[in-house]
């Protein structure tokens, strides 16, 4: 028996500690998962492209709600759609598609600006709310007093007082709206702040400050985005009514409601004035929601299996 009858094996130590399952990357499986619907595809492109025009329409545009240069203009008013006017004109003859999305952009300013003041509050006083058992039992208690006024109500109220205007409408929407929020992530996060990594995370010395930001926080990133989802639209449409109802934005001001509210008495005469609007709103609204519930439900790892 010769050595040439032999084939000599190498032994890799390291092969055995080779994991045989498929690496996972989380926002690999978000986004698979996310653009694996054609109807999120769909309302994405949607809400790009509304976006998109919200943002850039009105400074192409250069339309001034106070200056209506077309008033004194024979045969510019209430104009309905067509090649040149889109949308049509008002009772100003001011054009109709540069006023509609002039009001885009300031409904879903005031609505992004809510919704982020809401869930940076509400994420960082929840979280806290529900790692830290001394907080539960006062921040219930001004929890409860705040829960049993009505939302609308409070906002009314505080649109008297502070007077019409896009600061106030902002501060008027955001200024309890995080309490909700709060008490949302204070749920979520109790039922994970007892789990054995935290235990160990606080018998090994770490602060209430890097447990809460990097073992519980990461783990509501689909119940973050699920409340975000739910108050954009939310609050454009809280906008739209409080415009309507003549107590929202300032008057020299455009945003949808105002343009559906003082559209309203011409319903009969060019219901196109009122309508084109309203049809914005809902494109607006929907669009948003389902590319928000669909992103959290991408999101949620559980999905990924």
């Amino acid at each position: 028996m010769t050595d040439n009858k032999f084939t000599f094996v190498n032994i890799d130590e390291l092969e055995s500690e080779h994991i045989a399952a498929p690496q996972y990357s989380y926002w690999k499986s978000v986004f698979k998962k996310f653009f694996a619907s054609k109807v999120t595809i769909f309302f994405l492109v949607v809400s790009i492209i509304v976006l998109t025009l919200a943002l850039i329409q009105p400074m192409l545009s250069g339309y001034n709600p106070s200056q209506h240069v077309n008033i004194n203009v024979p045969g510019s008013k209430f104009n309905p759609p067509n090649a040149t006017e889109w949308f049509g004109t008002d009772s100003f003859g001011d054009s109709l598609f540069d006023q509609v999305w002039l009001g885009a952009r300031t409904s879903l300013f005031i609505a992004f600006s809510a919704t982020a003041i809401t869930t940076v509050l509400g994420v960082i006083v929840g979280a806290f709310w529900g790692y830290l058992k001394s907080l539960d039992k006062f921040m219930l208690e001004i929890y409860n007093v705040i829960a049993n006024v009505p939302f609308t109500l409070l906002v009314f109220v505080l649109m008297y007082i502070l007077g019409r205007g896009t600061t106030q409408l902002i501060f008027s929407l955001s200024v309890t709206s995080w309490l909700s929020t709060a008490y949302f992530i204070r749920v979520q996060v109790m039922i994970i702040r007892d789990r054995e990594y935290n235990l160990a995370s606080r018998c090994l010395g770490t602060s209430n400050w890097n447990i809460v930001k990097n073992n519980v926080l990461p783990y509501l990133i689909s119940v973050i985005v699920t409340s975000i989802s739910r108050d954009i639209p939310s609050f454009i449409s809280l906008e739209v009514f409080l415009s309507y109802l003549g107590i929202g934005v300032g008057e020299k001001t455009a945003s949808l409601g105002k343009t559906i509210s003082d559209n309203t008495v011409y319903l009969a005469q060019s219901p196109h004035t009122f309508w084109i609007p309203v049809a914005v709103l809902a494109l607006i609204t929907i669009s948003l929601y389902v590319v928000g519930q669909n992103l959290a439900d991408a999101s949620d790892p559980k999905t990924h299996i």
